[in-house]
């Protein structure tokens, strides 16, 4: 596998050299003519060596004059002040490597062809176990030739040791994970089950791995969910991978995906295995991340729809709530047409003061609470009664604040297997420390079989009749009624009190 050039950090020119370029990198200082005239008898070899002076600073190595872009040739040419005439070269190789020397000592580096590959080598068998990419391999090795002060080996030199390590690497990774699948007789037969295609759908095992997630709808969920547990099926592709590090897992898995079956079927033992308990890891991995996804997004909609709820039952009673507004009205109305000050001469010694004008005339309590009673009586029984004034009051108040979570449980009741499957596929951990170490967390699993419930008739100290749930699966101590009303809790008195 050859890595394009262009793919590397290898320095070379470009194929326009721009203006801010050729001043900023191309442009010799007076020291560095200085320089240059005294170690140069011509025009010709001084405009050599500050070319070859310019480009190694540039590059880090020698490029043939030849290929030095005419535009740089030529920017240098009139920094020196030399003639359009004179063309930049040297009559004898001789020359050329005094030039050289010369460059490589004012630069400070070393021209060491046989350590400059060994150094090479040695960064990228220490990147290969991490990378797989020959341009990654390859950028390695150029960061530590340079930071050893060592002129850079042609390109070629670097893309035939990143093969020749890279291929070395993986036939030993692909040796290793062979060997562990070979030795589980049930993960051979699993894995090459996946390779096998249905003469009917034309779909192999390989096929519904790489099938992607879709929308977050509760069926989709739950084949995703039943996808995962077929993954899990497959056998202990982690432990089949063991050592090998999470970018060559993901190496391997994209080419899986990117090689058909049949082409699978071809390759060697060792790399078929390898690349099929990659795919498998990755795409494990992935349904996981997928599955947890869709578990934030349903719990979303589940909480959507009980807000939706709550502002339609509010709907529903806003006239209901406004007749309840009415008859408080008319109940203040007639009270206080019953506390009224009696008129002039009607006082009596007993009399007690009633609520008004300082000095009015005065009456026994006893004969305004009475009338106020009769008159208070009367109001709501015109309204409905008693009764059904306080079953009105009731439901609207179960849904006058903002909790809408008593009415999540029909739109639950539908995720609640999906969502035991979940807790059985998964293993959840708490991002928190906000519980007691030495107290392990209850048990979800356990509390498969919904708890029994009972309806208590009488009013109970919520305020309204009571539903009651007794434990049977260990959800709280057995035997145990807890209280479970949703709608009115006056102070004290929280949702789950066991009574």
């Amino acid at each position: 596998m050859v890595a394009s050039i262009d793919r590397t950090a290898y320095p070379r020119f470009k194929r326009v050299v721009s203006a801010r370029e050729l001043a900023e990198s191309f442009t010799p200082t007076a020291e560095e003519i200085t320089w240059a005239r005294g170690r140069t008898q011509t025009e010709g070899h001084l405009l050599s060596l500050v070319v070859l002076l310019k480009c190694y600073q540039r590059l880090g190595y020698f490029p043939k004059l030849r290929d030095v872009p005419p535009l740089v040739v030529g920017h240098i040419r009139v920094a020196l002040g030399v003639d359009a005439g004179i063309a930049a070269g040297q009559e004898s190789e001789r020359t050329l490597w005094r030039h050289r020397d010369f460059v490589r000592a004012r630069v400070g580096t070393r021209y060491e062809p046989g350590k400059a590959r060994q150094v090479a080598e040695t960064a990228i068998r220490a990147a290969v176990e991490a990378k797989d990419d020959p341009a990654d391999l390859i950028n390695a090795a150029l960061d530590e030739v340079v930071r050893a002060g060592l002129e850079l080996p042609g390109y070629s030199t670097f893309d035939k040791i990143a093969g020749a390590v890279r291929t070395e690497f993986n036939t030993g990774v692909l040796a290793r994970v062979g060997a562990r699948i070979r030795a589980d007789p049930g993960a051979r037969a699993r894995s090459a089950g996946l390779l096998v295609t249905d003469p009917v759908s034309g779909r192999s095992g390989v096929d519904r791995l790489k099938a992607p997630a879709k929308a977050a709808t509760l069926g989709k969920f739950k084949a995703r969910l039943a996808y995962l547990g077929w993954l899990d099926g497959l056998g202990p592709a982690g432990q089949w991978l063991t050592g090998v590090s999470a970018q060559k897992i993901a190496h391997f898995a994209g080419q899986a995906r990117t090689t058909d079956v049949g082409d699978l079927r071809d390759v060697g033992e060792d790399k078929r295995w390898t690349l099929v308990a990659s795919l498998v890891h990755d795409c494990r991995t992935a349904a996981r991340d997928e599955v947890a996804t869709m578990f934030c997004k349903r719990m979303a909609a589940i909480h959507k729809k009980g807000r939706e709820r709550l502002e339609e039952l509010r709907e529903q009673h806003r006239a209901e709530s406004e007749r309840l507004l009415g008859v408080f009205g008319d109940v203040l109305s007639v009270v206080r047409d019953a506390t009224a000050p009696p008129e002039a001469g009607t006082g009596s010694p007993q009399a007690l003061p009633i609520d008004g004008p300082a000095g009015a005339e005065t009456e026994p309590m006893t004969v305004v609470a009475e009338r106020a009673g009769r008159m208070v009586l009367k109001t709501l029984a015109d309204a409905g009664g008693v009764v059904g004034l306080s079953t009105a009051y009731e439901a609207v108040a179960a849904h006058h604040g903002n909790n809408y979570l008593p009415l999540l449980e029909p739109f639950y009741r539908s995720h609640r297997a999906a969502l035991f499957t979940l807790v059985d596929t998964l293993a959840l951990e708490a991002t928190t420390a906000d519980h007691d170490p030495n107290r392990p967390p209850p048990s979800v699993t356990g509390r498969r079989s919904p708890c029994r419930w009972r309806w208590t008739p009488s009013p109970g100290t919520c305020g309204v009749r009571r539903c009651a749930i007794r434990s049977t699966r260990g959800c709280w101590p057995a035997g145990t009624w807890r209280c479970a009303c949703s709608r009115i809790w006056p102070p004290g008195c929280a949702a789950g009190t066991s009574r």
